[in-house]
Order: structure tokens, then sequence, then C-alpha cells
């Protein structure tokens, strides 16, 4: 149902020889990798690479190629580019020698990133246990997470929460990092340090970090969700915070999920798309700003593929190859040449060959065949 699993943070996986990579919105940071810190609202090449698999853009950026090296470029204040120093950096540069990692993910001034052996790395900020290594100690270089070798997905978040949440090769679910909104789902507001189980069950497939609250979808096709609710995001009908997770409807259709700051955006086995939470900038793509506390499809589209969202924005995938954004666009991180809002989904450009998708708060990217 869910194929490789192998998604972390950026919910695809490119496949064969890769593509190009560009970016495109916010760059104070040099986070485009274009040698600047110019802010662009088309997408932009980076480099003349045509091998990149995959993509993590935020104020720090990290990207795979089809070789397993990893490289990292953008803000480094506190070590997330993984290179062993705190300095920033425009253009891409090559984090160690390994040709072994698989997906990477930017959190909050920190990094995690999945190698092919089913191992866990993170680096960068951890205040909060983020990193996973059983300590508050900051590192500018990939450290092992907990867990051992037997990691199969984890998600991250850019926004204001240190939080990490992963699913492992038998399907259990662990968190770690902040908590003080229960966005743990571990029944409490207790932050950790290492990787801790979320109940007992042995059925969770793919999670998705939000702001302040979690989600994940089970091998079942069933969706649950938990943490903050202020703006309904946890699609109960309600704006009650929950610290455990609780079942949203009754659906066993649910596929894909993304989740942003107050929102979420989640893909079902028919190819609709679907959202909740705060619709502030238009985020929700229902051609509104209305906040809504249960799940509300997006148009009347059966092709949606692989959703991710953003601070303010949100973008997907569809299956015929072409990208989709919507929502804030003060950076032009939308895509559209300008830096007008939409409310509902516009798309960028007119390739129908992208095989990957990123966006984090105000920066944006995707790689092309």
């Amino acid at each position: 149902m869910f194929g490789s699993r192998n998604f972390l943070l950026v919910k695809s996986a490119g496949g064969g020889g890769g593509g190009k990579l560009f970016l495109w919105g916010r760059n104070n940071n040099g986070q485009l990798g274009l040698g600047n810190t110019t802010n662009y609202s088309s997408p932009k090449q980076v480099g003349s690479s045509t091998t990149w698999t995959q993509v993590s853009p935020s104020t720090q950026t990290l990207a795979v190629n089809a070789a397993g090296e990893l490289w990292a470029w953008g803000r480094n204040y506190s070590g997330e580019l993984g290179l062993g120093n705190t300095t920033d950096y425009s253009s891409p540069k090559q984090v160690g020698a390994l040709t072994n990692w698989k997906t990477a993910g930017s959190g909050t001034n920190f990094s995690i990133c999945l190698k092919t052996d089913d191992t866990l790395w993170a680096w960068g900020f951890n205040n909060y246990g983020n990193l996973g290594v059983n300590n508050t100690t900051n590192y500018s270089s990939p450290v092992q997470v907990l867990g051992g070798a037997n990691w199969a997905v984890a998600d991250t978040v850019f926004q204001t929460a240190r939080v990490v949440l992963a699913v492992d090769k038998s399907n259990k679910l662990f968190a770690w990092g902040f908590n003080n909104y229960g966005n743990l789902g571990l029944g409490d507001t207790t932050s950790r340090s290492s990787p801790t189980q979320v109940g007992a069950l042995t059925n969770w497939a793919l999670p998705a970090t939000g702001t302040t609250f979690g989600m994940c979808v089970k091998t079942d096709g069933t969706l649950w969700t938990w943490g903050s609710n202020g703006s309904g995001q946890l699609a109960l009908g309600n704006t009650t915070s929950y610290s455990s997770p609780k079942q949203v409807g009754a659906l066993t259709n649910w596929k894909t999920p993304a989740a942003g700051d107050s929102f979420w955006l989640c893909v079902k086995t028919d190819g609709t798309l679907w959202s909740a939470g705060s619709g502030l900038s238009g985020k929700l793509g229902l051609g509104n700003t209305t906040d809504y506390s249960s799940p509300k499809q997006v148009g009347a589209l059966t092709n949606w593929s692989i959703p991710t969202a953003g601070s303010g924005f949100s973008a997907c995938s569809k299956t015929d190859g072409t990208i989709w954004f919507w929502g804030s666009n003060g950076y032009g991180q939308l895509g559209q040449g300008n830096t007008t809002s939409s409310s509902s989904p516009v798309q960028v450009g007119s390739l129908t060959t992208w095989i990957n998708l990123g966006t984090n708060r105000t920066t944006s990217g995707g790689i092309t065949s």
C-alpha cells in the first residue's frame, strides 16, 4: 500500500538516476544554493547536476543524489549542515564522503537523515533532545539516533517545535523531542531525548509532524492525530487538544499525510486530496481562509499524489507529473513569478516531469527529470 516507505520530511522519492534540482522562494540564508542571498519567485536550477533524487528545503537545505551522497547548504547556526562547523554556505557542500544516504529532513536548526542500512542520523540544535541521542548536546556532525538499524520512515518539521516522529520496520511508532503540547502522543507533556514508543501497537505506517501536533496513517488506512488543536487541526470536529492519538472518523482509505503549522493535508487511496485545520492565507486550498475542524476535500480531482506542507502554504504533486502550490506567497514560494497569495491550487510552470517535491516555511524546491 505504501511502497518502499522511504519517506522523510519530503514525502516523495525520485527514481532511477534522479534529475535536476530547482529551488525558489526565500533565500536570506543562502538556502537556495545559488551562491547568493537573493529571493526568487520562479524555480532556479541549482548547479548542473542531473542526479538529484530527494530534497528538503528550509533555512538549511539538504539533498541526496543518486550516488547516495548527502549535500547541505544555507543557515548553519547550530551546526545543522553537518559539516563540523557553524559556517553558513550559499552553495552545496558535501556532508562527509559516505554514499549510503537515502533521505534527508530539515528541522528547526537541526537535521535528520535516513541511510540505506536503515540507521537514522541527526545533528544540529538539541536543547529538547530532538536528536534522539539521550542528551541535549548540540552536534555539528552526524550522530546516530538510538534504535539501531531498524528505521523505516521519519518526519520532522521546520517551525517552532523540535519534534521527530518515526516508524520502525516492525511498524511501531516512536517520538522524541519537544512535547509541551502533547505533540509526541505519549499521554503527557514531558519532552524526550531518546526514541519513545507511542503505545504498543505495531500497525503504524506514515507519520507527519506539525508545529504543535502529530498525525500518522496506519497500515489499515485509518488516520490518527494528537497534540494542540486550537485551529481544529486534529480534525476531530472540535478544538480540544489531546496528548494521545485519536482516530479521525472511521474511514480506511487514508494514504499519504503532510502536516504544517496548525493544518494538514492528506491524499487518499482514491487520489483525492483533503485538508483540515487553520485556513489562514488560504493554505487549505479550499478557496477561502476559513478554519475547519473536520476534513474537507480540495476540489474534485482524483489524481493527487504526494502532498507537503509549509508554514502558511502548501503543495502537492499529481500523478501526471505536475506540481501545484497555494497559500501565502510573500517570498515567491509558490513559484509563480510573483508574490501574490492564492487560496486555491496553482500549477508551477508547465512541466510534467517532476519526480520530487519539497516545501518548508518560505522556501520551496523540486526535482525534475
